[in-house]
This record gives structure tokens, sequence and C-alpha cells, in this order.
């Protein structure tokens, strides 16, 4: 499994719990948890389990500071386009697909990094081993 599919699969559990257009968890919990709270609950816990997973590897692999690093790299980039006009960030929706965008790179950065530091350095990652 390499980056590419990491990061998709980072940028649907972001997409599926909320995007622009009316087809997303968010909407769909906010207009239907009062006949279907039972599903509304599997789905939010199901997403949430999606999180948990992507949040703690990108933890352990780049920690908080690498995340900042890596939105901070992908906002940089932004700004030149945004300063060369290539980028209009005037439309709202379009500004919340680049967020989305932005933020499934850092969560696929994070689940990746290890594998892509173990190829360049020969050092592997170890977790820490409860005895």
């Amino acid at each position: 499994m390499g980056f590419l599919t990491r990061w998709l699969c980072a940028l649907a559990l972001l997409v599926v719990t909320y995007n622009p257009t009316p087809i997303s968890y968010v909407q769909w919990a906010a207009n239907n948890y009062q006949t279907q709270l039972p599903l509304t609950v599997l789905l939010g816990l199901i997403l949430m389990v999606g999180y948990l997973i992507y949040l703690r590897a990108t933890l352990r692999s780049i920690g908080g500071f690498g995340m900042l690093l890596i939105l901070a790299l992908v906002a940089a980039l932004l700004w030149v386009l945004y300063d060369y006009g290539l980028l209009d960030l005037s439309n709202r929706d379009v500004t919340l697909w680049i967020g989305l965008l932005a933020l499934s790179l850092v969560l696929g950065i994070g689940l990746s990094w290890s594998i892509l530091r173990r190829k360049l350095s020969g050092q592997v990652d170890m977790d820490d081993v409860e005895e």
C-alpha cells in the first residue's frame, strides 16, 4: 500500500465526514439523528475509529510539530499560488476543499512517514513494547 493509497483513504475519511456538498456524515446526521439515532451513533463511531487510527499513527510518526510543519508548508504553497494569481480563495467551497486536501496530506504523510524514513535511512522504527 503506497503513499497514494494512504492519502486517498485519509481524504475519503475527511470528505465522508464533512464537505461542502449536501452528502456528508455531518449534514446527514444533523438531518436524521432524531429518526435514525442508532445508525447515526454507529456511523459516527466508525468514523471515530478511522480518525483514531490516522491521528495516532501521525502523532507517533511525525508528532505535533511535524503536523504543524506540514500544514505550514501547504499554507506557504497556497500563499505562493494565491500571490501569483493561480488560486482564488473567494469561493468558500473551493477554500473548504483545499482545507480538506491539506488535512488529508498531513494524515497521509503521517501514516506513511515511518515507511518513507525506513526506505531513506535504512533505520526501522519500533513501537514501545509493554512487558
